[in-house]
């Protein structure tokens, strides 16, 4: 049986930091930065909530507590992506 390397990450996706701003995620050595103000639902989160983030395929990240699902390029390009879901 073969382990990884000590300090190598096993999630291919992670939340890294939590601000008043946003929230940030590492995918494949690649960090992105979620803001609250393009991405509105997370921001009264439960941090449990915003931890539990899956990549259901690559660049397609779903957060089943929040029933959220991105992509890395509405995250990347928000501007894109004019279409907003509103908040109840």
């Amino acid at each position: 049986m073969n382990s990884l390397a000590h300090g190598n990450s096993t999630l291919a996706v992670e939340v890294t930091n939590i601000s008043v701003h946003g929230v940030w995620l590492l995918t494949h050595d690649k960090e992105l930065f979620i803001s609250y103000e393009d991405f509105p639902w997370f921001k009264d989160q439960a941090i449990k909530s915003i931890l539990n983030v899956e990549e259901q395929s690559p660049g397609h990240f779903y957060w089943p507590d929040i029933d959220v699902d991105l992509t890395e390029e509405i995250i990347e390009h928000p501007e894109h992506f004019p279409l907003k879901a509103k908040i109840r």
